[in-house]
């Protein structure tokens, strides 16, 4: 699915955005960067409540399709400003990890 399609079905709010045609393969759901890094995978969008700056290296290395911040966590300017720099799309929701977890397993992105 590509990210276009996939934020509007689940109403995220962008931090940063950049190519409409970034495709997602599956999720991962973590927030210690060292499990995170061992176990997503390449055209992956990240579920987290951690906002700071090391996210987005985190998502650059594993070359992650986006990252989705959750609970409505504030992210830091640093790490926005990362990702602008990076290419790497921030996204935002009130929801919880579980939440938006399932509405992405009903939109069949596991």
């Amino acid at each position: 699915m590509y990210i276009s399609e996939f934020t509007e079905k689940l109403q995220l709010t962008s931090l940063y955005e950049k190519d409409e045609n970034i495709e997602i393969e599956g999720v991962y759901i973590g927030d210690l960067l060292s499990i995170v890094m061992s176990k997503a995978k390449k055209n992956y969008a990240w579920i987290t409540i951690q906002t700071h700056i090391n996210i987005v290296a985190v998502a650059e290395l594993l070359e992650l399709s986006c990252i989705i911040v959750v609970e409505n966590m504030e992210v830091e300017e640093d790490t926005l400003n990362k990702a602008k720099e990076l290419n790497i799309p921030i996204f935002k929701t009130s929801e919880s990890a579980y939440t938006i977890a399932c509405r992405m397993s009903d939109m069949e992105i596991k």
